[in-house]
Formats: C-alpha cells, structure tokens, sequence
C-alpha cells in the first residue's frame, strides 16, 4: 500500500475511535445536566478538567514515547517486550503516587465531598491512565483497529452507566463518577484481551537505562500538553477578571462552531504523526514532507475558506439565544484553527525525529504571547483581545515552525502560494465582519471555487475512485 493509502486508511480507521465516542459524549450530556444539580455536574466538569490538565505531568507523557519508539521496533518481539516493559513499571507506580496525593488535595477543593466519590475519582484516573498508556501501545504496533475499538467501548459504556446509575437508579454524582471509572476498567479490559498486548510484559526485561531513554524523549511533551491547556482556557480566565462572566458566554459561543473542526484535526494527526515517522528513515522525506505540507495546506485552506463563507447559516443553525455579539469573533477564530493545524501537521514532523523538546519549547512560548497579548490589549479591544490574540500566537508558532523544522529534514516551500492563499483567507475573513447580504454570497462563490482550485488533483483522485466503485457495483 502507498504511503497516501496508509495515511488514508489510519486516518478513516482512527476516526471511528474519535467520532464515535464525541457523539456518545453529546448523547450523554442532557442525561447529566438534566440528572445532576448544578452543584454536582459542576464537580462532574472539574474531574474531566482535572483529567486533562494532572495526567500528562503525572505520566510525564511517557505514552507518547510508547508510540513513536515502538514504530522503529515493532518488528523486533525483544525490543517491544522492553519498552512495552518498561512503561508499564514506570507508569504504574507513578500514578499510585500522584493519586495518592490527589486524594488528600481534594479534601481542599472538594470539602462536602464523600470519600467514597474521592476514591472512585483516583480509581478513575487510574484506570484512564492505563487504558491510555495501552492505546498508544497498541498504535506504535499498528492496531490501530484495537484503539479505536477501545475508545467506541469506552465512549458506549460511559453512556449506558450513565443511563443506569444516574438516570435510572438516579444515585447523581457517585453514579456519574462510577460511570466514568468503569467505562475506563471495560475499555482497558477489552483493550488487552483484543491486542493481548500483556503478553508483551516481562520483568525480566526491567531497564532504568530504558525508561530514562523513554523519559528523555517524552518530558518536553508535558510542558507542551499544557501549554494547549493553557492557551485555552486562558483567554476565559483574563475575560473574566478584565470584564466579567457574560462577556465569557460570548466568546465560548464563538468558539464553538470552530472548535468542532478540532476533532477532524486530532485524527488527522494522529494518522500523520505515524506516517510521517515511518517515513523520517527514506531517502526521499524531504520530498515526501514537502509534497504532503502542499496538500494540507491546500485542503486546509479550502475548507476554511468554504466554513468562512458558511459563518452566517451555520451562526443561524447552531448558535441559539442573544449571541450577535459572538458573530465578528467567528471568521478570526477560523482563521486561527487553520494555522493551528498547519502547527499539529509540522510538528508531527518534530515527533518522527524525535525531536520532542522543540514541540514543548515551540508550545509553551506560543502560549505565553497569547496571554500577553490578551493582557496587553483587553482594555483597549474587549473580547477582540481573546480572539486575536489566539490567532497572533498560532501564526507566530506556524512561522517558527516552518524555517526551524527545516533543522531536521529539508522541506521545500511556496512562499507565494502561501501569500496568496492566506490573502484570500483574511479577505473572506473582512467580507464575513460586514454580515452584508451580497458580500455573503459572494463569499460563498469565493471560497467554492477556492476549495475546487486548490483541491483538483484531490477531487480528480476521488472522483476517479468513485466511478470506479460505480462500475463494480
């Protein structure tokens, strides 16, 4: 299979683990919200923050170096034992510790809460930790199948323990908490019985020269977790403090139509950080890299400029109540997932090196230019801060990025192409602020027929697959 049809297929197959469980997630919401007190659910929302920000330094994200290393070695049973190995002996006894001390921490933030809940929320994360630490496993031996199996398990349990437990035997928040612990325990369970990944541990192949290598590797990575944590919830902290809660709502609306695109993003990396590591050891990267950087940029820019000109019927469909104060803040923040995910595509390229500490070094500068421009300019611009300065801070990472990477492997760029395209970018950006009728339709005309012209051979392949298909049927 080409390396096209490789990074196709992962990308399809990690999908259904991505998608699937997002759609459990939104199934499950009005159970919660409509089950929980507010008091509860808002406990509920701070354990899954508490998840996403505490288990990447508790791990020192030592699973993503399970990933990349096990590529290079997936062929080779001893090597796989090693790693596999020590992973394991390191992870599990870290985060014995760590949620030890989490235990004793919630009895601060989390005062009127039962112990028991407590004890379910580290058995959560300890769960969690594991199931993860497996799913990277599982995809550095390419079964990415069994990940994605895992994650639909997972995400389908959540939703009928929360139907049991909080709906039906209706014991709220503990019922909640038991619903995430277990739909984690079934999810790792059926994880290892799939990929029989446990036949790879073997402590006679304990190494603490291995686990510093494998450390080494993923530590930058933490910083880096972070600092995405960082960047998105900092703009709603400094909105607060400057302006208030209401003033929150509006911005949280504006994100939402472009935070779905995130989704799409995340399995598209993931797909990409395998390929592009696969093909860092061949002759022909640079080649390979610089082609591959085109037509992301191409079918980035294409769908950016088609969701632009469909801002106002998507506002109109997705975004209800008094929220026109969110409008303006929408085409800004396009913009800004777009070089957000050129930023994902080229670091992928730093992960297929190896070369984690500039993907930390990259992240965290990034993050504190987008809280000093949102600090330095609240006052003056309101809201605007928050959104512009998110996409000050991507476009600074992206330009970094670009000349730095070329450090590790040379890719070729087209500085003209890419003016010109980011160009017309901003251009239907200013055409979407008016929310004038004919400049709306002539945005729509515009950013068509830039997803066609950008996207020919794209089209062409698909169309030609397609007629194919026809004809066999």
């Amino acid at each position: 299979m080409s390396r096209e049809g490789k990074l196709v297929k992962n990308t399809f197959i990690i999908s259904i683990g991505t998608f699937l469980p997002k759609l459990a997630a939104f199934i499950t919401l009005p159970i919660l919200t409509g089950c929980l007190a507010k008091e509860e659910y808002g406990v509920y929302e701070l354990i899954m923050d508490m998840v996403s920000l505490l288990l990447p330094t508790a791990t020192l994200q030592i699973q993503t170096a399970a990933f990349r290393f096990l590529i290079d070695r997936r062929d080779k049973t001893d090597d796989v034992k090693k790693i596999v190995t020590n992973i394991f002996v390191f992870i599990v006894p870290i985060a014995l510790l760590a949620l030890t001390i989490l235990f004793f921490a919630m009895f601060f933030f989390l005062p009127n809460e039962q112990t028991g809940i407590k004890l379910l929320i580290c058995l959560y994360f300890f769960a969690d930790i594991l199931v993860n630490a497996t799913r990277q496993i599982a995809r550095g031996l390419n079964k990415n199948l069994f990940y994605s199996v895992s994650a639909v398990v997972s995400a389908v349990c959540k939703m009928l323990f929360a139907l049991l437990f909080v709906q039906y035997l209706q014991i709220g928040l503990f019922g909640a908490v038991l619903s995430l612990a277990l739909a984690s325990l079934v999810s790792l369970i059926v994880l290892l019985i799939t990929s029989k990944i446990h036949r790879y541990i073997d402590l006679r192949k304990v190494s603490w020269g291995q686990i510093k290598e494998l450390i080494g590797y993923s530590w930058p990575m933490v910083p880096n977790s972070m600092s995405m944590w960082v960047m998105r919830l900092s703009d709603r902290f400094v909105i607060t403090g400057f302006m208030g809660l209401a003033p929150v709502a509006v911005y949280s609306a504006a994100n939402k139509l472009p935070s779905m695109l995130t989704l799409a993003q995340t399995t598209f990396t993931m797909a990409w950080q395998e390929n592009a590591s696969i093909v860092s050891k061949d002759k022909d990267a640079g080649a390979y890299y610089s082609s591959m950087f085109r037509t992301m940029f191409d079918l980035m820019a294409g769908f950016m400029g088609v969701l632009i000109a469909a801002t106002p019927i998507l506002f109109k469909l997705l975004i209800r109540g008094d929220y026109s104060e969110s409008y303006p803040h929408i085409p800004i923040l396009f913009l800004a997932m777009f070089f957000f995910s050129m930023c994902a595509f080229l670091g992928g390229i730093y992960v297929a090196y190896m070369d984690t500490k500039s993907v930390g070094v990259t992240t965290v500068v990034a993050a504190i230019c987008n809280l000093v421009i949102n600090l330095a300019a609240i006052k003056f611009i309101g809201i605007y801060a928050a959104s512009i300065s998110t996409l000050v801070s991507y476009i600074l990472l992206y330009v970094y990025r670009m000349f730095h990477v070329r450090k590790l492997v040379e890719i070729r760029y087209q500085p003209l192409h890419i003016l010109i395209v980011i160009a017309l970018l901003v251009a239907e950006c200013t055409l979407c602020f008016f929310q004038n009728t004919y400049l709306n339709l002539l945005n729509a005309v515009i950013g068509v027929t830039a997803f066609v012209i950008l996207n020919q051979p794209l089209i062409k392949t698909c169309w030609k697959k397609a007629a194919k298909m026809l004809k066999r049927a």
